[in-house]
């Protein structure tokens, strides 16, 4: 836990209690703990040295593990169900990074017994985010699934990073034809296994026709770099494309021809999974859980996001790691 914001140095095991569960909550004996960069950047906060907001902070939204106990309110979950676990932290003092956490029923949600606990710890913000980046556009009606998004052409900028692996899973298990931009040859092997169909090098200086070369235009574009994209949106983008942006690599600031997505149609939606409705996210929870089960959406290297795995002891080097850029999924191992 912390109890003041600042670098990974402020984070401190401590012994406490085990808590008892609400009347609507589970208590979960936590297995993986999933660590996301917004895990490290809420640690960080605006400046250092200013008190959280509950005193304390134990850290990590996502993670996975085994209902231990349940409250008198809670009917669809019993002891010893496989849960993974979403938004934690949000608006809580109690992430995942402890053995064990009381959180509301609705975050638990039922994990196959063919699916293992890292799977589970790397669901949450980036397969949630990746949802709602790709129903975003009309066409999907706010749901995935098979034949949600056929005759969709989608890129995937930063082909590598965890959201971007969830995005190329649940797309292609929607029907879409799915590419993504890549730095590397390891990042486009890493791309392939969540299974894009193609690839195009992020540095190339056109873009824009980089992609049409290889594919034709986009449908809908996931952009993790609207600074740097943007300037391609008009090659890049068919009419009436979406792009749904999640997050601001390369600044916060960026400018692009109005009148050319005027013309064709063009559709901006920005992306904080915290905030998105709560119909939208148990949507998103839903269709996140039936694509697991399909096995269409899972973690480890063989799909193309490696797992990296940290002792509860070791938290801070954890987030230190995502910090610092590691590709693939950070996970503190807490089964022993």
């Amino acid at each position: 836990m912390y109890h003041v914001t600042g670098s990974a140095e402020v984070l401190e095991l401590q012994e406490r209690e085990v808590p008892k569960p609400a009347s609507p909550e589970v208590r979960v004996r936590v297995h993986r703990s999933g660590v996301n960069p917004t895990d490290w950047k809420s640690r960080t906060g605006t400046s250092a040295g200013q008190p959280v907001s509950f005193g304390y902070q134990v850290p990590n939204q996502d993670g996975s593990g085994v209902v231990d106990a349940v409250g008198d309110a809670v009917t669809d979950l019993r002891v010893g169900d496989r849960v993974w676990l979403w938004e934690a932290a949000w608006q809580r003092a109690d992430g995942t990074a402890q053995e064990f956490i009381c959180l509301p029923a609705r975050q638990a949600v039922r994990l196959p017994d063919t699916v293992s606990m890292d799977t589970g710890a790397s669901l949450g913000i980036p397969a949630l985010t990746a949802h709602r980046c790709l129903t975003a556009a009309e066409v999907t009606g706010g749901r995935l699934g098979p034949g949600q998004l056929k005759g969709q052409r989608v890129l995937v900028i930063g082909g590598a990073g965890a959201v971007a692996n969830a995005a190329i899973q649940l797309a292609r298990w929607s029907g879409a034809e799915v590419g993504a931009t890549v730095r590397d040859e390891y990042k486009a092997e890493l791309a392939a296994a969540a299974g894009a169909q193609w690839t195009v090098d992020a540095g190339v200086e056109d873009l824009g026709n980089a992609v049409l070369r290889t594919a034709g235009p986009i449908d809908l574009l996931l952009d993790v770099a609207p600074v740097i994209t943007s300037a391609h949106y008009p090659k890049l983008l068919a009419p009436d494309a979406t792009v749904s942006i999640y997050a601001f690599g390369g600044g916060e600031t960026f400018s692009f021809p109005v009148q050319t997505h005027f013309d064709t149609n063009t559709r901006l939606q920005f992306v904080l999974v915290y905030t998105v409705s709560a119909k939208a996210k148990d949507q998103a929870v839903r269709d996140v859980s039936t694509a697991v089960a399909d096995g269409a959406l899972a973690g480890g290297v063989e799909r193309g996001l490696p797992f990296h795995y940290f002792p509860l002891e070791q938290t801070r080097e954890a987030h230190q790691a995502v910090e610092n850029g590691v590709t693939g999924k950070v996970i503190i191992d807490l089964s022993e």
